[in-house]
């Protein structure tokens, strides 16, 4: 597959000009003298969900040098002080198995090395599109000849744990002997946890050696979990090309086992050798384990040896190819984000065994962070990303939490709930290893979680077969639990209310009707009924032998639909317009900054007790936005943009799986700058090491998480229901940029400019989808190009438009400010245009208030009254000279056009003038209502007035749109649930849903959706 590379690199926004864009097929990690940065050998590792390679220069000095198999961990106890029913009693740890990487070079047939010369650099480079890893390093004799050490890695995308390396060695003016020490090392030990929650576990402990062999023939190594009973064994093979490498001398030793090869090379010479390392691990019988798994390793290492290594090389780039063609990745304009992209989609893919059942850690298998524990992350964000572009990968997700079923239900017991399933919070082989309750087993949405990915499994795959193979089963004992947590509450109208659970922000633990617990698992529960009825009717027989089996009553899936139809969601606070996280969150006090600076902008548990934490309104991460992301059905995009302003000024982000997910619900509001600000900060965390711990392995759902954000954010994609939607739009900042779907077996690519998307359907049957929900028809070979149109942000059925004045219609601010000044002389108070910007929006006692407290002045109740009326009569003479004339340009148009239109209009004026000044102006007629300003309790940014305003018109607040020019106001029609858009400086403004720097840019058809279908060619970025 070429390199998709940009139609115009030179005008890629870059700080030097001197330096080119990446490429966006490659990343590449340069390093001076002889050494590395520890979060590149992360970055740039190789792994195919079995076996995990971190990278580095391939010797044995290398300090980030590690090997992790998916099939070995160790377990340890877990101790408390005070140990209760149902706490973890053990913990699984992925520990480092025997490194293979290794080919020591030395100088003459001795272990000197190379230590009288100097190593100059190294260059590392992993080349996605053929999944092949490459590092060249350059050393310089003490004559000045010099060997360049090319050294190639390769991981298969198969189900076995194999390592391929070939080494190159050129001679540049150096002629002598050189060795070679190939081994396999054992000197990597477990990382300790310290006092960072994040890294490692405490109580690891380092695997036994139970075998070592070496010879002429191939090097061997046994290890074992003492604890979990997990064995191991490795084998290394040697191919030697070109016949100049010749075997000298095997040791074995404390640090493993060393195969030595010996040869003279000649300047121009290069010298070549090969090494196949495969693992095996297995539990059985300690006699006979390690002789069965050698004879496993030695199987795929024969194999192995038997191609040619640039067959293999082409191998694992046919299996990259096809990948890369379903994800059909491109931006235009931005080669650094597409590389980034690159690099994330290239991780989730390799971190997944294709057709096994075995755990996903959320570092992948590329370091030891969190334990090398399997968490939520590859249900809801792992998962939804390969559906579409590696279905199989994506199963294999789903088959490891039906192989752990039964664990499910055993921890169930432990929670005392006498039947269904419970599936852990953090784990490796389905037993839960947290030891902290309260942010661990509490986490219940865990199971709906396992039910999302589930569903969204089946309806983008197509692939039901699942369901009989154990997904069924599954989604009907994970539905139980809710009954057995939740229940009715009269003192809520009999809804069905979830307590003393912890949703996905544990910085909120133990909370009555979490909004994402209660949002999910109205939609397990829903789906749960629908598939045992979909069961009944289609699987009969499947149906009768689970009922039978898990004891499942006949009134159950009806109880299920039951709590989903009452399930309690608060509906938004009346002041604030959110969706509260949980019953007493808007309760809380925001965390004082004075906390928040303790931290040194480290994550706040790393520095403040969990209580302090928990009593202040803060969020570690996404929690209300990720339920409406992934539950949100039916939400407007006003009230997600409310909700998305809100949570974003108290998110700490201590958690990487946030700020994909604000960059996905900043794009489906249609505010591409946030999106494109959290996308960058996403694809910052492990290229730019922005958490400081990518050096304990890569942030695998974070990855996973970019792709959702490009496609489900920025692309507007929707893949549960019966056809797939898409509503994308293009940030500035980008040209263009193209992605692909699989959807039931068809091939989709999307291309994306400002003005239109382009569908195309490389393979599969015709396909329906719909864009901005107009129903679209894809055939093969034909592309429907569609126009995106204006009306993206806003609601279809609006019946409305809800006008500020000052500023909008008319400017009557300067007469606000020439009344205001005016008192502020009269009264010795300062005045300035900063303090006059401050004013913009705010009401008459609240503008008095900042003049007041500019001055430090303090005065009555009464005086503050007075002043008022003062600047008021001021405010009237001035009024009472204007006529239609100081109509700001094309506002008049605009309200005869949505008057033509059927439209409705209000105004909303926190001016108490506002009808003298409606009757100055001579549009008085054309409003059906005009909110009393005297009569609300609260100014802008509070809601009330819009929201009198909707009351005013006889409507609901989701089919109005507000037009402001201030952004206390912009903040004022969001929490009321509407669409905003700002009249003025769009930079100012950035909160509303578009703006306009005038009215005399406004037209009401722009808020009409008008697709267009043509089998024109795309013209955008080019494949």
């Amino acid at each position: 597959m070429q390199p998709v590379m940009s139609s115009d690199e030179a005008s890629v926004p870059r700080p030097d000009d001197a330096v080119p864009p990446p490429d966006p097929w490659r990343v590449t990690h340069v390093s001076k003298g002889h050494g590395e940065a520890s979060h590149y050998a992360s970055v740039l590792a190789l792994g195919n969900g079995h076996i995990g390679v971190r990278n580095g220069l391939g010797t044995s000095a290398d300090a980030g040098r590690a090997t992790y198999l998916a099939g070995l961990w160790e377990r340890s106890s877990i101790d408390y002080h005070e140990r209760f029913p149902g706490f973890a009693r053990h913990d699984d740890t992925r520990v480092p198995v025997a490194d293979g990487t290794t080919l020591d070079l030395h100088q003459g047939n001795d272990a000197r090395g190379l230590a009288e010369g100097q190593w100059l650099d190294a260059e590392w480079t992993l080349d996605m599109a053929t999944g092949l890893s490459r590092c060249v390093r350059h050393w310089r004799a003490p004559d000045g000849g010099t060997l360049t050490v090319t050294t190639e890695r390769l991981v298969p995308w198969t189900n076995e744990p194999l390592l391929l390396i070939r080494c190159r060695i050129l001679s540049t003016g150096y002629t002598g002997p050189l060795s070679v020490d190939s081994a396999l090392l054992v000197d990597t030990a477990a990382t300790g946890q310290g006092d960072d929650p994040r890294i490692g576990l405490h109580g690891a402990q380092a695997l036994a050696a139970s075998h070592a062999q070496a010879d002429a023939t191939s090097a061997s190594l046994g290890q074992t979990a003492r604890v979990s009973g997990i064995h191991m064994a490795c084998l290394q093979k040697h191919r030697l090309p070109d016949d100049a490498f010749h075997f000298a001398h095997a040791v074995t030793g404390a640090d493993g086992v060393h195969q030595w090869f010996t040869a003279d090379i000649r300047d121009g010479q290069t010298l070549t050798l090969e090494k196949a390392v495969a693992y095996a691990t297995g539990r059985a019988d300690a006699d006979n384990a390690h002789a069965a798994l050698l004879h496993d390793a030695g199987h795929i290492t024969e194999q192995a040896l038997a191609t040619p290594f640039d067959a293999l090389i082409t191998a694992q780039a046919r299996r990259c190819t096809a990948f890369w063609q379903a994800a059909d990745l491109a931006i235009d304009g931005d080669a650094a984000s597409e590389q980034a992209l690159r690099l994330a989609l290239f991780h989730a893919r390799q971190a997944v065994p294709v057709d096994s059942a075995i755990s996903i850690p959320a570092k992948g298998l590329t370091g030891e962070g969190y334990g090398g524990h399997h968490f939520w992350d590859s249900d809801v964000y792992l998962l939804p990303a390969l559906v579409t572009l590696a279905p199989h990968a994506a199963r294999s997700i789903l088959a490891f939490r039906i192989r752990t079923l039964d664990k499910a239900r055993a921890h169930a017991r432990e929670m005392n709930h006498a039947r269904g399933a419970l599936y852990p919070w953090r784990t490796i082989d389905g037993d839960e290893c947290s030891a902290y309750f309260p942010s661990g087993s509490a986490q219940y949405h865990i199971n709906a979680d396992i039910a999302y990915a589930l569903q969204l499994y089946v309806e983008v795959s197509g692939d039901d077969s699942i369901l009989l193979e154990g997904g069924a089963e599954m989604l009907a004992e994970t539905a139980r639990i809710w009954l057995d947590i939740g229940s009715c509450n009269p003192r809520r109208g009999n809804a069905f209310c979830i307590c003393q659970v912890t949703g996905p922000d544990e910085y909120k633990v133990l909370a009555d009707n979490d909004y994402y617990t209660n949002a999910m698992a109205q939609r397990h529960l829903a789906w749960a009924a629908r598939t045992l009825a979909w069961l009944v009717d289609q699987h009969p027989d499947q149906y009768a032998q689970l009922a039978s089996r898990i004891g499942l009553h006949a009134d159950e899936p009806a109880a299920w639909q039951r709590a989903a139809d009452s399930m309690y969601l608060p509906t938004p606070d009346p002041r604030l317009g959110v969706f509260a996280q949980d019953d007493t969150f808007l309760d809380r006090p925001r965390l004082p900054a004075t906390l928040a600076e303790r931290t040194h902008g480290r994550p706040l548990l790393l520095d403040l007790h969990p209580l302090t934490i928990y009593r202040h309104q803060v969020c570690k991460q996404a929690d209300v936005l990720h339920a409406l992301a992934l539950a949100g059905d039916g939400i407007s995009q006003p009230r997600l943009r409310c909700n998305f302003d809100y949570y974003e000024a108290i998110t700490t982000h201590d958690s990487t799986l946030s700020p994909p997910v604000f960059s996905l619900a900043a794009g489906r509001t249609g505010n591409t700058r946030k999106a494109l600000k959290y996308l960058d900060d996403t694809l910052r965390i492990d290229l730019a090491n922005s958490h400081g711990n990518t050096s304990h392995g890569v942030h695998l759902a974070a990855m996973a998480g970019s792709w959702l954000a490009l496609t489900w954010g920025l692309g507007g994609f929707a893949g549960t229901g019966n056809e797939p939607t898409f509503a994308p739009q293009c940030p500035a900042r980008w040209r263009g940029y193209r992605f692909g779907l699989t959807w039931r077996g068809r091939q989709l690519h999307v291309a994306v400019t400002a003005m239109q998307a382009t569908y195309e359907l490389i393979s599969g049957d015709a396909l329906d989808i719909r864009h901005y929900g107009q129903p679209l028809h894809l055939e093969p070979g034909r592309v429907q190009r569609c126009a995106i149109p204006a009306s993206r942000l806003f609601p279809a059925a609006f019946k409305a438009f809800i006008f500020d004045l000052d500023g909008v219609l008319a400017d009557t601010a300067s007469l606000h400010l020439a009344a205001w000044k005016a008192l502020a002389e009269a009264e010795g108070l300062a005045f300035d245009d900063t303090l006059a910007a401050r004013l913009k929006g705010v009401d008459r006692m609240g503008s008095l208030d900042i003049l007041l407290q500019a001055s430090n002045r303090t005065c009555t109740h009464d005086e503050k009254v007075a002043m008022a009326m003062r600047k008021n009569a001021h405010y009237v003479q001035l009024i009472d000279q204007l006529g239609p004339e100081a109509l700001l340009p094309g506002a008049l148009q605009a309200l005869h056009e949505i008057r033509r239109a059927g439209l409705k209009t209000a105004l909303a004026s926190s001016s108490r003038n506002a009808p003298h000044l409606l009757e100055r102006l001579g549009i008085a007629p054309l409003f059906d209502f005009v909110v009393d300003a005297a009569s609300l309790g609260h100014g802008k940014p509070d809601p009330e007035i819009f929201l009198a305003a909707a009351q005013g018109l006889g409507l609901a607040p989701e089919a109005c749109i507000g037009v402001e020019d201030a952004a206390a106001g912009i903040t004022a029609i969001h929490a009321a649930g509407m669409a905003a858009i700002g009249i003025g400086d769009g930079t100012e403004l950035d909160s509303a849903d578009i703006t306009l720097p005038a009215m005399d840019e406004f037209d009401v058809r722009d808020f009409a959706i008008d697709t267009q279908t043509s089998t024109q060619a795309s013209s955008l970025p080019p494949k």
